[in-house]
């Protein structure tokens, strides 16, 4: 099993770019099996989350060919509606099948997913609406058995806002019988993304990006050609790393307007950091400063670049607050940055970071995907030696080649065979 070895102190400069959104990408792959054809998707990330999700649409009959920068994915013949369990337990986002697969077939069987260990992220949100669409659903041997003759609208209130469960009844619903409102939606870009794949492939829908998104069925869809957003978690975290490492660092192919929570909070801590068309310009300062935050859905500060940022506040001047309100396990990394000797302590939802430097190498273990990236920053400005991160397969699920690319900002950091 690989790990990845850091020896810290350099400051980060260079030029980095950003792959396309993981979390685009798998809804998009998802709304492939909407209409009968060949799609076309560019800038789709290597991951393997990606290669999870195109294993099990291939096993329901989908085939898909590697164009240069095109994926093309052909939909025209699906021949099973079952996905595994033996695959969807690596992967939470394998319930995105669910909606297109009943939209499409009016039946599916999709095995309860798995994925990262961070708290509860119900799928009862999903099962509920799709309830109200005329689905009649039962579990069976932990595997969801749905079928509809044919999904009709309906007027859905999520609880909470969830991005999967409204990219998913969004797809559901882009065939459905009448018209299907969705509130309390969640607002992510990644979910504004899968509208405009879905309204190039004929869906009529329209709020996308705010908490009321309407879709009125059509009769079908149709193939369509489509790029994925950059990926602003990826982006983030190279903002994040080179503030941290009081580095230089040009962030190109991203979209600033995705990060203007995440941008604020560094330019708070002291860093210097300014805003192109599809780039940032990140200069570290010789100080950071410590800074609280609040993760909340879009357009507040993500959770999924609490535990990165966290990192930094280890090294910062003074004491901050973060409060996680999105997953309630999403603290269990604090372990890991306190082998490396930072100043934490958990109550309850918050935690309280006393910065200090410096943070001191050493072996530690990634626990989930977001988790693998904060210990490689931390290891970034960790001295004493190498920090040695195990169980790193939690990173290759969400971040492409980030070893490569901080090793041409000059980091000192490799892959090696554990």
């Amino acid at each position: 099993m690989d790990k990845i070895v850091i020896k810290g102190g350099n400051p980060l400069k260079g030029t980095v770019s950003v792959s396309g959104a993981k979390n685009a990408a798998l809804p998009a792959l998802a709304s492939c099996l909407l209409a009968e054809g060949r799609h076309q998707l560019s800038s789709i990330p290597r991951l393997r989350d990606i290669d999870t999700i195109r294993r099990i649409m291939s096993q329901l009959g989908v085939g898909f060919h590697d164009r240069g920068e095109v994926l093309e994915v052909d939909s025209t013949r699906i021949t099973n509606h079952e996905a595994p369990y033996e695959l969807v337990k690596t992967m939470r986002a394998s319930i995105l099948l669910l909606g297109p697969l009943l939209a499409r077939y009016g039946k599916a069987k999709i095995s309860l997913p798995g994925g990262c260990a961070i708290g509860a992220r119900p799928v009862n949100l999903h099962l509920k609406a799709l309830a109200a669409m005329g689905v009649d659903m039962h579990l069976d041997q932990g595997y969801i058995n749905a079928r509809a003759p044919r999904l009709k609208g309906a007027d859905i209130f999520f609880d909470t806002p969830t991005v999967t469960g409204t990219e998913n009844i969004m797809m559901a619903a882009a065939t459905a019988s009448g018209v299907t409102v969705l509130k309390n939606a969640a607002r992510e870009p990644e979910i504004q993304d899968l509208a405009r794949l879905l309204r190039r492939m004929g869906a009529d829908i329209e709020g996308d990006g705010t908490d009321t998104v309407v879709i009125r069925g059509v009769p079908e869809l149709g193939t369509a050609r489509h790029e994925i957003i950059p990926d602003r978690i990826e982006a983030g975290t190279f903002l994040i790393a080179a503030a941290m490492t009081g580095g230089e660092v040009r962030i190109e192919g991203c979209l600033p307007d995705h990060l203007e929570a995440v941008i604020e909070k560094v330019e708070s801590a002291g860093a210097g950091v300014k805003v192109l068309d599809r780039a940032l310009e990140v200069r570290g300062p010789d100080v950071l400063q410590s800074v609280d935050i609040k993760t909340l859905p879009y357009p507040g500060f993500p959770t999924d670049l609490q535990a990165q940022f966290m990192a930094m506040m280890a090294v910062a001047d003074g004491w901050s607050m973060i409060r996680e309100t999105i997953f309630e396990n999403r603290f269990i990394h604090i372990s890991e940055l306190k082998r490396m000797g930072a100043d934490i302590e958990i109550n309850g939802s918050q935690a309280l970071v006393r910065g200090k430097r410096p943070l001191l190498a050493a072996p530690v273990m990634a626990t989930d995907l977001r988790a693998s990236a904060c210990l490689v920053l931390a290891g970034l400005v960790a001295e004493g030696g190498a920090t040695e991160i195990h169980r790193i397969y939690h990173l290759d699920r969400g971040y492409e080649r980030l070893e490569e690319k901080f090793s041409l900002l000059g980091a000192d950091i490799r892959r090696v065979n554990a």
